[in-house]
């Protein structure tokens, strides 16, 4: 059985509810279980955010998750709140330009991968999301690249259909890091 429960999370406008729209939405168009459960504070942009996603070969019993295969992290907050929550042997990805923290653990991989500064190089900071979670396909095979891009023209609007080019090269860089 191939089940990932994972987490994203970060400050709202980081694009960490998005992120997790997108990875779902992929899982269902290969035909997996999926669920997508945002959690944000009431500050929306500024404030915390985050998001469970299960992608698995089995139907998905909650939700919510104790625990987790993988975490996704854009701020120092939630690299603490959400750290001990990942499964030994599980992996934790980190935007390093944002956070400055140590993964305190051993037990898990750790990729430290500069996302912000890398999308900012792309010429959009908003990339930085796609990187790290090119990271997290090419760490998991949870989903592949095309039913990722697949995913994006579902999950965008058609006035940011322009963007998927770019978004691809993103998750490329992120996947290739």
């Amino acid at each position: 059985m191939v089940k990932q429960e994972i987490i994203i999370a970060g400050f709202g406008g980081q694009g960490i509810l998005s992120a997790g729209r997108v990875l779902a939405n992929a899982g269902m168009i290969e035909k997996k279980n999926v669920s997508w459960l945002p959690s944000y504070g009431p500050e929306m942009r500024g404030g915390t955010a985050n998001c469970s996603v299960v992608i698995s070969d089995e139907p998905v019993a909650s939700p919510i998750l104790n625990s987790a295969t993988a975490l996704i992290v854009m701020n120092g907050p939630s690299l603490s709140k959400f750290e001990n929550t990942v499964v030994e042997g599980g992996v934790i990805i980190i935007d390093s330009s944002l956070v400055d923290a140590e993964v305190k653990r051993k037990d898990v991989q750790v990729y430290r991968i500069p996302a912000s500064k890398m999308a900012d190089e792309m010429g959009n900071v908003t990339y930085a999301n796609i990187i790290l979670l090119g990271k997290l396909i090419a760490h998991t095979e949870i989903i592949s690249t095309e039913s990722f891009e697949e995913s994006l023209k579902k999950v965008l609007p058609s006035k940011k259909h322009h963007m998927i080019p770019e978004e691809m090269k993103a998750l490329k860089n992120g996947i290739n890091f």
